[in-house]
């Protein structure tokens, strides 16, 4: 059980630092470390609503409630640092994002070991913690994209996105496994790993473009 626990925490970070990276104009430390306790409290939230919907009698519904819930308590938790002074550039929507993601996988995961053990635990945390991760990519991509170009929108349809991709997800982890389902859930892992790819690349591309003044 420690030793699950250890890996988890060392695989969120490994996570973290692979995205962090990236970021051309590194994000002050305790707004990071802010913001990933942000994505804990967002866990917790959301199995604070997700434990009254076992009582509904519809599956998709709960995985679309479940996917609403856990990416509007994300999403929240990375908003909390868009009126900071640290926040001035693109891609500081993604590095927060996803800083935020990883709180919450990390103690999805946590409590995850903790009930069900080691042995149940190991694919969760290797398959769920990238995945929060990727969830919330367009979410990064909206906060971004509304620091560079203004307007409403951006957030809702990152958001939107979000969601759309975790219940699609979740949906293709339910039921009986076969190969035509194992395919569809890699085509929507390569789908959301392109996309955080492309945000990644188009406001690298931005920072590239826009100095920041030393």
């Amino acid at each position: 059980m420690p030793l699950a626990l250890v890996s988890s925490v060392v695989l969120t970070f490994g996570w973290l630092w692979f995205f962090v990276r990236r970021d051309r104009h590194p994000e002050p430390a305790w707004l990071l470390a802010r913001t990933f306790g942000w994505g804990l409290v967002a866990w917790a939230v959301s199995a604070a609503f997700e434990g009254s919907f076992d009582r509904l009698p519809f599956p998709l519904l709960v995985m679309l409630l479940t996917a609403v819930v856990e990416e509007s308590s994300k999403f929240l938790a990375a908003s909390t640092v868009t009126s900071e002074q640290a926040f001035d550039e693109p891609m500081d929507g993604l590095v927060y994002a996803v800083t935020a993601a990883l709180g919450f996988a990390l103690l999805e995961n946590v409590t995850y070991t903790l009930s069900f053990g080691t042995n149940a635990a190991t694919w969760h945390v290797l398959l769920t913690t990238l995945a929060h991760a990727l969830f919330s990519a367009p979410q990064g991509y909206g906060l971004g994209g509304r620091q560079l170009r203004g307007g409403r929108w951006w957030r809702s349809r990152g958001l939107l996105l979000s969601i759309a991709l975790h219940f699609v997800f979740n949906g293709l982890l339910t039921g009986k496994a076969g190969w035509l389902q194992l395919l569809a859930l890699s085509a929507v892992v390569v789908l959301m790993a392109f996309l955080a790819r492309r945000y990644y690349l188009h406001f690298e591309t931005h920072a590239r473009e826009n100095p920041q003044p030393p």
